[in-house]
């Protein structure tokens, strides 16, 4: 990193939040953002016209690509204006912008590429949160699975809550990611297998009926994608089966 001031850009991948955008965006610390950019995976809702309201640039997808392919835009558009660190913050209101400043320390200090904001460091933080138990049972044990395969020690692999260094966005080929959900998976696998330095963070969350869209279907769907996600890590890693995702 520079000696000078990193610029820092918050990206907002947008679906249907217009009940909890306005006060999401309320709450991101300012004094510590250069620039707010949310991209609107062509909501139906009026997510659109209260960004409209906000000072932040807005772009918009014509069509529905899912939340891999609207991150995609988010940090190619944050990297075509020079964004040093990339936080990722869901507009839907279950993370907390208040520990954005907790989350780029790492970046900031040369110590991280990429930092996770873990729900479970502190036990039982994200019960009392209000995480439903199957997703909690159910982050357990994909994160025991993938900490395996990994080789790594991380106390939560499936949180939305992340930030990254401009090196690492222009080193790791997150473009050849998949557009919808398991996208955050790969990009961990990405980052373990071109070796980037990876930190957590603890934070916490709230789960309310407009919080997240993600239901049961989905979250089966992105466990089983996962899991093969992890197993092409493997196969590629031990020279078996190469893979794209993986490849410089």
């Amino acid at each position: 990193m520079d000696e000078k001031k990193p610029k820092v850009v918050v990206v907002m991948p947008a679906y249907n939040a217009a009940k909890t955008l306005n006060v999401t965006y309320r709450n991101i610390p300012m004094d510590l953002i250069d620039e707010v950019i949310m991209v609107d995976d062509a909501s139906i809702d009026e997510t659109v016209k209260i960004a409209k309201t906000l000072n932040m640039k807005l772009i918009t997808h014509p069509h529905n690509v899912g939340y891999g392919g609207n991150q995609k835009t988010c940090y190619m558009e944050a990297l075509r204006d020079g964004a040093d660190i990339v936080i990722m913050l869901h507009p839907d209101g279950q993370y907390d912008p208040s520990f954005i400043p907790q989350i780029i320390e790492p970046i900031k200090k040369d110590q991280a590429d990429m930092v996770l904001g873990s729900r479970l460091i502190i036990k039982g933080s994200a019960l009392k949160g209000g995480m439903p138990i199957y997703k909690f049972v159910a982050n357990r044990i994909l994160t025991t699975i993938e900490n395996f395969i990994l080789r790594e020690k991380f106390s939560e692999l499936h949180t939305g809550y992340r930030a990254y260094s401009r090196e690492f966005l222009e080193k790791v080929p997150f473009l050849r990611n998949s557009n919808d959900f398991v996208f955050d998976s790969q990009i961990i696998a990405q980052a373990v297998g071109f070796g980037m330095r990876i930190a957590e963070v603890s934070v916490t969350t709230k789960y309310f009926k407009e919080a997240s869209s993600v239901n049961l279907r989905v979250s089966l769907i992105y466990g089983i994608k996962t899991l093969w996600t992890m197993l092409r890590f493997f196969l590629h890693k031990n020279r078996i089966l190469k893979c794209r995702r993986f490849n410089p």
